[in-house]
């Protein structure tokens, strides 16, 4: 058996694995750090074997006394009522980094730490900068067009949320584009949601509309009302703090002109 120690945002996450497979994947895709007698946030056995091949997005969620449980065909996640220890069976690596997904989101809502958000964001000058919109929009395409920037994110984005800042930190749940740079978190100064356009423009959105526009945009699997109030008050305050724009945008870098 593996033991592997990792981190996610500001989390210690450690997990235990049989497979060779899953092991080579999560050290390709999440940083060692070496073993700490601080206590693990999240303790995770994992191991392979499980369904059939991605065939949709639907999560089965059922709930019993002590335990919560996420059955999708690729997956199954079995975890305690906060998250903090879980296990998972997976068929595949698309279906690892899925239910890694799943649970992690899951835990940030519930310890009120922050949200999951599905997008794509690139350092500028110190500062992150959100691309989100639906499937198509261009996320993947204005990661890469920001190229040199610092990419923390092609398609799923932590953000971390506080009275005082809301910040960005590196994601290892990436679709396309590697990680480029060195910085670990960065504060969120702008959220655009795109759409591609003959020209470039931006439309301030106020508080009502980016909320909205953003409730679709957080990865999470609802069972439970509290859990949800907790996601809208918790995106209610990035909309708050952070402004939310429409971009218009060419499939060209000049759009970083109207941003920086």
């Amino acid at each position: 058996m593996e033991r592997i120690y990792t981190t996610i945002g500001e989390h210690f996450i450690q997990i235990q694995c049989h497979s060779e497979t899953i092991t080579n994947w999560i050290q390709r895709n999440f940083p060692a750090v070496a073993l700490t007698k601080v206590k693990p946030h999240l303790s995770i056995q994992l191991t392979e074997g499980y369904g059939i091949p991605f065939v949709d997005y639907n999560v089965a969620i059922t709930k019993e006394a002590n335990t919560i449980c996420f059955r999708r065909a690729d997956y199954l996640i079995e975890t305690d009522l906060e998250y903090r220890n879980a296990k998972i069976s997976v068929h595949n690596e698309l279906a690892l980094k899925h239910a890694l997904m799943n649970l992690y989101s899951s835990y940030l809502v519930y310890h009120q730490w922050g949200l999951l958000i599905h997008s794509s964001c690139a350092i500028d000058k110190g500062k992150a900068y959100l691309f989100a919109g639906h499937s198509g929009a261009g996320k993947s395409t204005a990661a890469k067009l920001s190229q040199p920037r610092e990419l923390f994110s092609d398609e799923a984005t932590i953000v971390k949320i506080t009275s005082d800042q809301i910040t960005v930190f590196n994601s290892p749940f990436r679709s396309e584009l590697d990680r480029t740079g060195v910085e670990e978190s960065s504060p969120l100064a702008g959220i655009y949601l795109l759409n591609q356009a003959i020209d470039n423009h931006i439309v301030p959105l106020n508080k009502s509309n980016g909320f909205l526009n953003l409730m679709d945009k957080v990865f999470y699997w609802s069972h439970s009302s509290d859990e949800t109030g907790s996601i809208l008050q918790l995106l209610q305050h990035v909309v708050n703090a952070v402004p939310v724009y429409e971009l218009h945008f060419q499939k060209n870098n000049t759009f970083w002109e109207l941003i920086s």
